[in-house]
């Protein structure tokens, strides 16, 4: 009798719809296993850039994007353990940053923020991000007043 080898992940990729995915070949995200993957995600709204010339509402924008893409996939910002942040003027890191701390601050996953020159100039803040579904902390309790 022959053995089975170890079972081939699933693979489930989303796509936004975007003409740049089918265009360049890439995915929003994708899942496999347990794991999730998002691309870098800049303030691409159905109208076009949100935020212009605001990077902390370009970051806003984007960690809501990331959000919506990790719910369609069975997960959650809680469930993310690494951020990468591109930041296109060093003017803008903090307040990207702050951003970031005010979303993920009670998650804390592992961050790098770097500098880089990003594909369009409006775009002021790209985001990716990865996470492990069911990998939250659990939440601490609350107290009843």
């Amino acid at each position: 009798m022959a053995e089975a080898g170890p079972a081939e992940p699933s693979r489930q990729a989303v796509s936004s719809g975007t003409v740049f995915e089918q265009k360049y070949g890439y995915s929003r995200a994708v899942k496999t296993g347990s794991q999730i993957f998002v691309s870098g995600t800049v303030a691409a709204g159905p109208n076009g850039i949100v935020g212009t010339g605001d990077a902390a509402a370009q970051a806003r924008f984007a960690l809501t994007k990331i959000a919506g893409t990790l719910e369609q996939l069975g997960s959650s910002l809680n469930d993310v353990v690494r951020t990468r942040i591109y930041v296109a003027y060093r003017v803008h890191a903090l307040a990207v940053a702050r951003i970031h701390g005010e979303v993920f601050g009670g998650i804390r996953p592992c961050n790098t923020l770097v500098i880089a020159s990003l594909i369009e100039e409006q775009y002021l803040v790209e985001i990716e991000a990865d996470a492990v579904v069911g990998s939250a902390l659990p939440l601490p309790p609350t107290t009843e007043t």
